[in-house]
């Protein structure tokens, strides 16, 4: 199916999450921090990218931010899954490239309908 790159610092999400996926399919690629999730972004370009906001070193902005200006990795969707949910946290996210942003606590179903959306619209812009 498709790749996802997930990063969380916290490995009962992580776990969680990539258990839903892969059980859906996917092929699955995991970081626990910022700056490993953009080295594997780098060297094995995912379909998707799924990033905590807040992780020790690189934050899930920066590693979208980062993602957003490299021509490798500029089109690739990501969604930002963070307990951060002010609406100038909400601004942020969209600000530095993010396509979707959820709140936790979050259904791991819905988690798994918006990547179903998202790499369905994606795969039908780059027909």
């Amino acid at each position: 199916m498709s790749t996802i790159l997930i990063a969380d610092d916290d490995r009962d999400i992580l776990d969680l999450v990539a258990f839903k996926l892969s059980a859906a399919g996917h092929e699955l690629i995991t970081a626990t921090d910022g700056a490993t999730a953009l080295t594997e972004a780098r060297r094995s370009v995912p379909d998707i990218v799924v990033l905590d906001v807040s992780m020790p070193g690189m934050s899930g902005l920066d590693v979208c931010r980062e993602l957003r200006a490299e021509p490798m990795t500029s089109s690739v969707p990501v969604i930002l899954l963070t307990a951060r949910g002010q609406e100038s946290d909400v601004e942020a996210g969209f600000d530095v490239g993010a396509d979707d942003y959820i709140l936790k606590p979050f259904s791991p179903r819905e988690l798994q309908n918006r990547i179903t959306a998202m790499l369905g619209r994606s795969m039908r812009g780059a027909q």
